[in-house]
């Protein structure tokens, strides 16, 4: 891709600046309120409106052939989740202990969505599809209609239960003395209650999400593929609520941000990372994909090259 008209240079200049509104605006007008977060307000309904019909969008794309038609699906769709994720920034921070990992996360990937716009944009001005840019739509919509689905029905609230009375069930082969009831496990000195992010569902549709979209690949691997990853999260999980809760209880409730933010989030991300190579070594189309997201700006869009021009050369 070399040749841009100004629509397209107008375009760049537009995922810079509007996910910058996004964030801001997502920062000062949705502030976390614990009251709230447990009401259905006008607030609520919107969000979540605006959050499902971007999923629906994504997954339309993801589906229809017609290029063109798929792609400004697609652009509309990813507008409509970043900026469901744009609000909920303080949400992740505040609501999670202090939780910067998240927080700043969710802010990155406000980013990466626009650049996700962006380059649908260029496959529709520039007519060359990029197939990896489909399936991202899928994975998203997919793993994200799992996974708000749920959170909002009552089966996010028995599988925190079933969540905290295994890992309650686990700490007590070791420690002894570990109470539990409903969400709450307790422990010496640390009382934990566990939320929805403490059961996996995240960790577990996001791999649901890359394997399922994948169009060549037959049922028989997508399944192995799945198996070899999703028990295994939901058992280090348990692992990870365990380690969590005891070293609360040694050291104190203080410790609780350290041992939930730092030792719990990193052990997660290490086995992620194990797991998406194990992935690898059964469907080898995952890391295509992955290789070749991380290739677009290889391609060479309007941003690109005048990093490459301005801000590179200078270096």
């Amino acid at each position: 891709m070399k040749k841009f008209d100004r629509s397209d240079k107008i375009v760049a200049l537009l995922i810079i600046l509007i996910p910058i509104i996004f964030v801001i605006v997502g920062i000062i007008f949705f502030p976390y309120d614990p009251i709230k977060k447990e009401e259905i307000t006008i607030d609520f309904i919107i969000i979540d409106s605006i959050l499902f019909t971007g999923l629906f969008l994504l997954l339309a794309g993801f589906l229809l052939k017609k290029q063109g038609l798929s792609n400004m699906i697609k652009i509309a769709g990813w507008i409509l989740f970043a900026f469901f994720w744009a609000t909920q920034t303080n949400t992740l921070y505040y609501g999670e202990d202090g939780d910067f990992f998240n927080a700043g996360l969710c802010i990155i990937g406000v980013f990466v969505l626009f650049y996700f716009i962006y380059w649908e944009w260029l496959t529709i001005s520039n007519r060359k599809q990029i197939n990896c840019l489909n399936w991202a739509a899928g994975a998203a919509a997919i793993a994200g209609l799992i996974y708000f689905t749920i959170d909002l029905s009552p089966l996010q609230m028995m599988l925190r239960e079933i969540v905290a009375s295994q890992s309650a069930a686990l700490l007590n082969i070791f420690t002894g003395d570990v109470y539990q009831s409903g969400v709450l496990i307790s422990w010496a000195d640390a009382n934990i209650s566990i939320i929805f992010a403490c059961t996996a569902v995240q960790s577990m549709v996001l791999f649901v999400g890359m394997i399922v979209p994948l169009s060549n690949v037959d049922i028989k691997r997508k399944l192995i593929g799945l198996t070899v990853t999703l028990i295994p999260i939901y058992f280090l999980n348990l692992v990870r609520n365990v380690v969590v809760v005891y070293l609360t209880g040694v050291y104190g409730h203080e410790f609780f941000s350290t041992a939930h933010n730092i030792i719990g989030k990193g052990g997660s991300l290490i086995a992620l990372v194990v797991l998406l190579f194990i992935v690898i070594k059964f469907i080898p189309e995952v890391f295509d994909e992955i290789i070749c997201i991380s290739d677009l700006p290889k391609e060479g869009g309007p941003i690109e090259l005048f990093v490459r021009k301005h801000i590179l050369r200078k270096k």
